[in-house]
């Protein structure tokens, strides 16, 4: 579904327009955290340590990962902008140039992991059982870099000219090829060698490269080439260095965020110990199914931003992004409630041990109660990025992660609290980005930005 720019009254985008685009993102989403349940729900029932572990070594792959899709972001407000000002010819190099760039720091990476960079990162942590664990994932793991980065730019170019429904048929097809070959490689099944912690990784690598050959497949038959400038495959480097322009902000910022998160799980382990860290991940992994739905909002807002700009309609930002959040908090109150209502089944999902469930009901709560806070901030601080200054959403970023930082240092290392006490942190981190994102946009300094 293209994006409707009109010259009427009618706004760029209605109700109707935002759900539209923002559906097809939500199961594509959907589709993928369902992997990462299925990983989670999988390694539950091999152990406790494989359990913890997964969500170390999950993070430190999206920390990397943060790379290529900070770029696409970047590229994703570009492409937004241009579709708004109707120069498609101008997409098609963008997404060109974003692929091949990324293809130097996926090899760069790969080759950097293998040559003993993993045995460096398995220092973070005190347990000698889960450092062996996070290790076997991240053998496999880091193959899956060059897919990863080439599906995040093929995902920016489908959300930001508004064409989102493929989205969903892709995710769709790595959640099967992911569900089939992790029952495979961590159990033994179909022929396959059973291999732990080690096969969840193998098999999220084949879903990524099939996710890659989809996409591939799939704009050759449905796009038009000629209109969107895609014929024309050699590197320039100016492109890129337009692209750069600004999402070297967004990779920073993704980085940073992660690099905290991943210090979140990391002060758990080492000072609550391998218990907690197996809660962490019930609850981390059940924390990005139900932000789903503001998730998909705050990408799509982002582009719908974007191409509003583009179009030269500046006065109806505020009140799209108005309308936006909105649909984000009231769906995310509707999830609360039916989470609050049966909490236990839900971490059911990924174990079968009472006194597991026992200790994760209380940080599951704490969770939820942050959770308005989030429905609120990503939408609004996915429009401080899609008016193309990323510059300043990067600064907002530095300050609340500065905050965020001291505050788990205190809770977590300093007072040893427990964890649903450590889950505290959402509402600082989101309370502050919140704020920051509302007074910016509010400001009205954007509506001259140029990209």
């Amino acid at each position: 579904m293209h994006a409707e720019i009109n010259d009427g009254k009618k706004p760029v985008y209605s109700n109707k327009h935002v759900v539209k685009i923002s559906l097809p993102i939500l199961l594509s989403l959907l589709a993928q955290n369902i992997i990462q349940v299925i990983d989670t729900a999988f390694l539950g029932r091999v152990g406790e340590v494989e359990l913890g572990a997964s969500a170390l070594a999950g993070i430190i792959y999206i920390a990397i990962y943060t790379i290529g899709f900070g770029f696409s972001m970047g590229s994703q407000i570009l492409i937004g902008r241009r579709n708004g000002e109707k120069k498609f010819h101008q997409i098609g190099e963008i997404v060109i140039q974003g692929i091949l760039f990324l293809l130097v720091p996926a090899l760069l990476l790969i080759a950097v992991f293998k040559l003993g960079f993993t045995d460096t990162l398995m220092r973070l942590f005190e347990s000698e059982n889960v450092s062996e664990a996070v290790s076997d994932y991240l053998d496999w793991r880091v193959y899956g870099f060059v897919f990863a980065f080439a599906n995040s730019t093929f995902r920016a170019f489908y959300i930001g000219i508004a064409r989102t429904k493929v989205l969903t048929i892709n995710s769709l097809v790595m959640a099967l090829v992911n569900l089939v070959l992790d029952y495979g490689l961590i159990f033994g099944n179909f022929g396959l060698p059973e291999m732990g912690i080690g096969g969840a990784a193998l098999a999220s690598v084949i879903a990524e490269a099939s996710s890659t050959l989809f996409f591939i497949v799939y704009t050759r038959k449905t796009v038009d080439l000629e209109k969107y400038g895609f014929r024309r495959i050699t590197f320039k480097w100016s492109v890129v260095k337009k692209v750069l322009d600004i999402s070297i902000y967004m990779m920073l910022q993704y980085l940073l965020s992660i690099v905290t998160w991943l210090m979140f799980f990391v002060f758990i382990e080492n000072y609550l110990g391998e218990r907690s860290l197996a809660v962490t991940n019930i609850v981390r992994s059940l924390y990005t199914i139900v932000t789903i739905p503001s998730h998909a909002l705050g990408s799509a807002v982002n582009t719908m931003v974007s191409n509003t700009i583009g179009a030269g309609r500046q006065n109806e930002v505020l009140n799209l992004i108005k309308r936006v959040t909105l649909i984000s908090l009231f769906s995310m109150l509707a999830i609360i409630l039916i989470v609050a209502v049966a909490p236990r089944l839900m971490i059911h999902i990924y174990t079968n041990d009472t006194s597991l469930i026992d200790d994760t009901v209380a940080p599951l709560y704490v969770l939820l109660t942050s959770l308005p806070f989030y429905a609120i901030g990503t939408v609004l601080f996915s429009a401080v990025s899609g008016t193309g200054n990323t510059q300043r959403a990067l600064f907002y970023e530095i300050i609340t992660l500065s905050g965020y930082v001291l505050y788990t240092w205190f809770i977590v290392v300093y007072l040893r609290l427990s964890v649903g006490w450590a889950w505290t942190t959402e509402h600082v981190y989101w309370g502050q980005l919140m704020f920051f994102s509302l007074f910016y946009l509010r400001s009205k300094k954007w509506v001259h930005k140029k990209i």
